[in-house]
């Protein structure tokens, strides 16, 4: 190899780490950029509720969970057998509170789940 060989070599090794140091300082100022950005955003936005602000709780007390068990209301038949309803002709069938208001519980003997690998009902 003759000594502008190595000139050569040396020019672009030189050029790819400027190409570097540029896109390092491109990306660190696209960085600052948006920094900067989000702070002029944040400075736009409603300030946080204060205190005498928040949400109360009401006069009657705290609102409480009710749990109880629901069934399905009667989905409705077509009046002629040989014919279908469709979704919209449905509706919406909403649920009711149920009879029985016991929690359902698992079967003795039966596995929990599909593929539980128990012994299932037998």
């Amino acid at each position: 190899m003759t000594s502008a060989t190595y000139e050569a070599a040396a020019g672009a090794q030189v050029f790819g780490y400027v190409l570097i140091l540029i896109a390092g300082v491109a990306c660190v100022a696209g960085l600052i950029w948006a920094f900067r950005l989000g702070i002029k955003v944040r400075e736009r936005e409603p300030a946080p509720p204060r205190p005498h602000e928040q949400p109360t709780v009401p006069p009657s007390g705290p609102v409480r969970e009710t749990r109880e068990m629901r069934q399905s209301d009667q989905v409705p038949r077509a009046a002629d057998e040989s014919e279908r309803l469709t979704p919209h002709q449905l509706g919406n069938v909403g649920t009711k509170r149920a009879d029985d208001q016991r929690r359902p519980r698992w079967s003795p003997g039966s596995s929990g789940s599909f593929g539980g690998g128990g012994g299932g009902r037998t």
